[in-house]
């Protein structure tokens, strides 16, 4: 079985539990998930089986999207319900223009400290790691796009409901940190929700209920893999399986992946364009198939 398996995790399990359930009830050996997706959040949680691992780099960097929940009042070292509490504001009543200026103020390029309470690594280390041994940290920034967000909903004064676009490595339970020093007021994720990644969406994923019982189905690799096609004549086709370049008579592209086909159009893996030649970036099958 090699593909890629859209699962709609539920709230209160690890990405790794997911992992697990999945070798049991599937007896599969090699899967793995692609971005970690909190205990406490449910959503879209892309799955790679089989040969479909070793394209994994090529999916994580795609589009992501999410709803979130901000609830005002306390913050927690987490940044979510489950932390302990390390500051407690008055709530206020937020004035209109306001849901505009956070719309405004977070989109575009920004620079984002990770939560300590996350799997990012510092020096080899996990950054949960630290935190729960009682280490301070510097934590340096990253770079993150803010593609688009909107408000989607004020109960005032306690809750806001919003949609965020946004790049690979984005935090939102950093952004709701950072929406909240903005606002002056503290406050905690109190929901989150993965809307899709690439084209791995809500309409698209498989409760673990319908996994069970078979309902799912198993996306092709090259549906997932969004570059452009090659497909490679003879000649070069056994080149490019024993790791050689070949020219680049089939695309005009520079500096772009690509996606790799046989003369008989079997995919074969990934490959990338430069100087006028078709590298080898990641093959799935030999010269023997």
């Amino acid at each position: 079985m090699d593909g890629f398996l859209n699962v709609l995790k539920p709230p209160g399990m690890t990405s790794h539990d997911i992992i697990s359930f999945l070798r049991k009830n599937l007896n599969i050996k090699k899967v793995g998930h692609l971005g970690t997706l909190d205990p406490g959040a449910a959503g879209v949680l892309p799955i790679c089986i089989g040969k479909a691992t070793k394209l994994a780099q090529y999916v994580v960097s795609q589009t992501k999207m999410y709803r979130a929940e901000i609830t005002f009042g306390f913050s927690t070292d987490s940044i979510d319900k489950f932390g302990h509490i390390t500051s407690v504001t008055p709530v206020k009543v937020l004035e209109q223009y306001k849901m505009l200026e956070i719309e405004n103020a977070f989109k575009g390029d920004i620079l984002q400290i990770p939560p300590i309470y996350s799997a990012k690594k510092v020096d080899g280390k996990r950054l949960y790691q630290y935190a729960r041994e009682g280490k301070t940290i510097d934590i340096k920034p990253s770079l993150v796009t803010i593609y688009d967000i909107n408000v989607i909903s004020y109960e005032a004064p306690y809750k806001i409901m919003f949609d965020v676009k946004c790049s690979k490595g984005t935090y939102v339970r950093a952004l709701v940190r950072d929406i909240c020093d903005y606002l002056n007021i503290s406050g905690y994720m109190s929901m989150l929700i993965r809307l899709s990644v690439g084209s791995f969406t809500l309409e698209n994923s498989f409760t673990l209920e319908e996994i069970v019982d078979g309902k799912y189905k198993i996306m092709k690799m090259d549906d997932v893999i969004t570059f452009p096609d090659v497909c490679l004549n003879n000649d070069d086709y056994h080149k490019i399986v024993h790791g050689n370049p070949v020219k680049n008579r089939y695309i005009d592209t520079d500096n772009e992946f690509i996606k790799l086909y046989s003369p008989e159009h079997s995919f074969v893996g990934v490959g990338k364009v430069a100087d006028d030649r078709i590298y080898v970036e990641r093959l799935l099958f030999g010269a023997d198939g």
